[in-house]
């Protein structure tokens, strides 16, 4: 769904109403094939406005992606529900009206392309560690031939047990026997 920016200016005075389903399959995949597997259409409410010609865009967004688990690369379904605040800018004298916590785009052309927003969104809005239910639950871990992932606690008792006494200090080790399990 994109908008120029004459097309918006009917708008200044009373904003633009959006509820639509957008299908951004194609075009996310194309962008983000590495980091999305499949994703459904997405549900976009909320409005559009102008404001001292700058264009301000508050919408919600909800849906649902599937993404590759971040340990074993096997699909996991990811919910996504959030509010997706952004304004548009067409000179960048205007960066000084906003505060720095609110995001502030400079656009390039005459239009707004809200599905790319869309999905940009979605893509910073998946976690940096997504599991599989049996994965949250430490039940399955991945293996390949030669080598396993283990868990951190499992690597250090291995650690542990197999490091070497030296020699120097093994006559003490009786000393204090009732410590000896510490």
């Amino acid at each position: 769904m994109k908008w120029s920016l004459k097309e918006l200016e009917k708008y200044r005075n009373e904003p633009l109403r959006i509820d639509e389903t957008l299908d951004v399959k194609v075009k996310t995949l194309a962008r983000f094939s590495d980091r999305v597997i499949d994703i459904d259409p997405v549900k976009v409410t909320g409005m559009v406005s102008i404001d001292r010609d700058d264009v301000l865009l508050d919408v919600h967004v909800t849906g649902q992606a599937v993404v590759p688990s971040s340990r074993s690369l096997a699909p996991v379904t990811f919910p996504f529900d959030f509010d997706m605040n952004e304004i548009y800018i067409t000179e960048e004298s205007h960066f000084d009206r906003y505060e720095e916590n609110e995001t502030v785009l400079l656009l390039e052309g005459q239009t707004i392309d809200l599905d790319e927003g869309v999905i940009d969104n979605i893509i910073a809005q998946i976690p940096m560690q997504i599991l599989t239910d049996d994965e949250k639950d430490g039940q399955v871990m991945p293996t390949g031939n030669g080598w396993e992932v283990i868990a951190e606690d499992d690597f250090n008792a291995m650690q542990e047990e197999n490091q070497p006494t030296d020699p120097r200090l093994a006559k003490l080790k009786g000393l204090f026997p009732d410590q000896d399990q510490d």
